[in-house]
């Protein structure tokens, strides 16, 4: 056991936003100050300046700041052409944003498999799923673990097919040595305070190197009108604040730090679990760069009781989360496609067995150790 570690609750929440706020509060009221001093709230200079701030770290050309990342992706979807009667490839385990904005495209969701070891949709799953109706395909880098989007973009382009990468939880992260975001017809970003590049409340923002995507993006985002109140196409209210912009400027500055520190914890929590009978710590693959926006292992031991070891870890004052606990095809709301359970065995065994352990770059290798100490307990090793 370690030392002065007994049975006292050590309060490690999931993630700590106070903590990131406090290591740069100067900066940050510094530049919130600079925004209601201006005076300029809605798009104008602190926007486009992180526009081209994230252009420039993707290595894109075109970046285009969004009220929110399910925006983004309904937006990029509306952008690359997808309508009603379309179908889009994407997978059933990942929030339900990925498939309700193909939905509000008036398009249909059509869900392929993942696989086992990145719990990204699998390319070997996708091809058997194209039809005549197939548009695009929409891989998810989930927890921040590249989908094989060498293996998609090849498939895609074999077919014709747009890609549309939802990049929501994978910000920084790299695939082949590329940025996410950088590789299909359009990147979308969510700047949920949660994730590891996190605003003040919702933002988000969609990326491309195709001029006429970020035109369509850019034209769609503020009501269908340029010039102003002059419209060409019925659009939305989904334009990224400034002070959302001046808040993510600041903490751009510091993602690559903030990510080696993620890796690094990972990389604690990897060598603590490993002798865990019963955990399966997350691999990354050999074309990946892993962000660890979240820090998601799996319960795979035989009769392993997720629920008691989170109340376990609750009782010891241990936040944990499970993204996600019921797949896509099997909620309630897409009950209309006629899918059904055993339609995507994957799936349904990783929600039955993930589980989120607390990870932020500040968190302390201590709490890690303490974390880890916690669930070897729970499982009989002492």
């Amino acid at each position: 056991m370690l030392a002065g570690f007994g049975r006292e609750k050590v309060r490690v929440p999931l993630i700590d936003l106070k903590a990131q706020y406090t290591s740069i509060k100067e900066e940050i009221d510094t530049a919130v100050g600079r925004v209601i001093a201006g005076g300029q709230f809605i798009l104008g200079e602190e926007v486009e300046n992180f526009e081209k701030e994230v252009a420039g770290y993707l290595r894109v050309k075109y970046a285009v700041g969004i009220a929110s990342g399910t925006d983004a992706l309904h937006l990029a979807l509306l952008a690359c052409g997808i309508k009603p009667g379309d179908e889009v490839i994407t997978t059933p385990f990942t929030f339900i944003s990925t498939a309700e904005t193909i939905v509000r495209c008036g398009a249909k969701p059509v869900f392929a498999d993942i696989d086992p070891e990145t719990l990204n949709i699998s390319p070997e799953q996708v091809e058997p799923k194209i039809t005549g109706k197939t548009k695009a395909v929409l891989p998810v880098h989930l927890y921040g673990h590249p989908a094989d989007m060498a293996s998609i973009q090849e498939i895609a382009a074999r077919h014709g097919l747009k890609v549309i990468e939802d990049c929501a939880q994978a910000f920084g992260a790299e695939c082949n040595d590329r940025k996410v975001g950088s590789l299909g017809d359009a990147g979308c970003f969510s700047f949920f305070p949660g994730k590891a590049l996190g605003a003040y409340g919702d933002a988000g923002m969609v990326v491309t190197n195709d001029s006429e995507i970020a035109g369509r993006v850019s034209l769609l985002r503020n009501h269908g009108g340029s010039p102003k109140y002059y419209y060409s196409v019925h659009g939305f209210n989904s334009r990224l604040d400034a002070l959302q912009a001046a808040v993510l400027s600041v903490k751009l500055k510091y993602i690559d730090d903030w990510i080696d520190r993620r890796r690094q914890k990972a990389s604690l929590y990897g060598r603590l679990l490993k002798d865990i009978s019963g955990i399966e710590t997350p691999s990354t693959a050999d074309y990946a760069y892993h962000i660890f926006n979240y820090y998601t292992v799996r319960l795979s031991g035989p009769g392993t009781d997720r629920e008691g070891l989170r109340k376990y870890l609750d009782s010891r004052g241990i936040e944990t989360a499970v993204y996600y606990p019921l797949s896509l095809h099997l909620q309630e709301v897409y009950k209309s496609f006629g899918y059904k359970p055993g339609d995507f065995p994957g799936s349904e065994l990783a929600q039955e067995q993930v589980l989120s352990l607390p990870m932020y770059p500040e968190l302390e290798d201590v709490q890690i150790e303490q974390i880890s100490q916690a669930i070897g307990e729970f499982f009989g090793k002492n």
